[in-house]
């Protein structure tokens, strides 16, 4: 499982697919496709997580040489989170 970065990763909880499917089908958090434009490299994983009051996109994205880097997006704004 790739890390969390919030202040209060403790309370992450992942969702199911099904419930991943329903906020991204509601149009509460930015579709992968377009979080891809702005991590750049192929996600090769990618898990839709809550936790400190925060939807986010936990990613591992396979950068060119193969090296793959973890990596988390805020799902709502697309901003990438330390």
């Amino acid at each position: 499982m790739l890390p969390i970065v919030t202040a209060h990763a403790a309370e992450a909880r992942c969702l199911t697919p099904a419930e991943a499917q329903a906020v991204v089908g509601k149009g509460a958090v930015q579709r992968l496709s377009v979080i891809a434009r702005v991590v750049g490299g192929e996600i090769v994983d990618a898990r839709l997580c809550e936790g400190g009051g925060l939807l986010v996109y936990q990613l591992a994205v396979m950068r060119e040489g193969g090296r793959v880097d973890n990596i988390t997006v805020d799902a709502t704004s697309g901003q990438r989170l330390r």
